[in-house]
């Protein structure tokens, strides 16, 4: 998408999102997985309005620090007895690719808006809403643009900290980040008040219990290195911290890590790669929504970092994944 379309898109946006705070409150609901990135972007766009609330059904554990450790403003939302406001002029969703991302049923006849910077998208929109879908590596990079050019001053430190975080997490520390992650990082560091070492300790300072610790331990010794196509897998499963061990096992030297995770009747699967081996010809978001369309339920995500859950069996759903992967040929680069 070019800069022009970037900019004729945000001036819709600002259109559409000042309308809504008119007409009532404007609930920014986070992706159910509660990740950095989209929380990140529900407390950092919130700030742009007063009518305006970040609010979600989970925070995962960086997220949650983050926004406890900035007093930032978060709403938690029950799945089951989520009260919303008499008057809705509309809601924001960020980093959902579809309503089942989401993990809560929304107002029906509400205008909705989608930001949101994955590869699939399942949303099925009405004439009054709409759909924000670039090709960056974060959600925040899409909200900080906005912010920029319309809101310059909700950019408070605390607002900029927040879509730093959410950067830093999405590109695994700027491993998978490209030309214009690095400026939006630039961006997010260019009034002096971030000391930038310090705040990358903060976000990566993340204890873990002796239990957990068992868990990862345990999930390693469990995995297994396989070739499908001219791929190589290692997988193994766990009950807690999927994303974390994936990602030790990417640095153990795997192209492809896929840890899968079943528990009160649901599968899930997380999964990683190597930014060598995405440039190589694999997107995990797109491999993970063929899955989701072959034995059914949801998946998607990034080139580098993807999940898929549902209902199947957990050996089920691993040799789908493996199998899609043995599709995809190899790009020299």
């Amino acid at each position: 998408m070019s800069s022009q379309d970037k900019s004729v898109e945000l001036q819709t946006f600002d259109k559409w999102l000042k309308d809504a705070c008119n007409n009532g409150a404007v609930p920014v609901v986070t992706g159910k997985n509660g990740d950095m990135d989209t929380i990140g972007s529900a407390v950092a766009l919130s700030a742009a309005h007063p009518n305006m609330m970040a609010c979600g059904l989970h925070l995962g554990r960086t997220a949650k620090r983050m926004v406890e450790s900035l007093k930032a403003p978060f709403r938690k939302l029950s799945e089951h007895q989520t009260v919303w406001p008499k008057n809705i002029g509309g809601i924001v969703v960020v980093d959902a690719a579809a309503p089942g991302q989401v993990g809560i049923t929304l107002p029906k006849d509400v205008p909705i808006c989608i930001l949101d910077h994955h590869a699939t998208c399942d949303w099925v929109l009405g004439e009054n809403d709409l759909l924000l879908q670039w090709d960056v590596r974060a959600t925040t990079q899409i909200v900080d643009e906005y912010l920029l050019n319309y809101t310059p001053a909700s950019r408070t430190p605390v607002v900029r900290k927040m879509l730093l975080a959410g950067l830093l997490t999405d590109t695994a520390r700027f491993r998978h980040a490209d030309k214009g992650a690095f400026q939006t990082a630039v961006n997010l560091l260019q009034d002096d008040d971030i000391d930038y070492a310090s705040f990358l300790e903060s976000v990566e300072t993340d204890s873990t219990s002796p239990s957990e610790r068992g868990s990862l331990l345990r999930g390693l010794e469990r995995a297994k290195s396989i070739d499908s196509g001219p791929w190589n897998i290692v997988h193994t499963y766990s009950g807690t911290l999927e994303g974390r061990l994936a990602s030790l096992l990417i640095g153990t030297g795997a192209e492809i890590s896929l840890v899968s995770r079943f528990r009160d009747g649901v599968t899930r699967m997380t999964a990683r790669a190597s930014r060598h081996t995405t440039q190589s010809g694999i997107h995990l978001g797109e491999i993970m929504a063929q899955v989701a369309q072959q034995i059914g339920g949801e998946g998607g995500g990034h080139d580098g970092a993807a999940g898929w859950s549902g209902k199947t069996d957990r050996i089920a759903a691993e040799s789908s994944f493996i199998a899609q992967v043995a599709l995809i040929p190899r790009s020299e680069n």
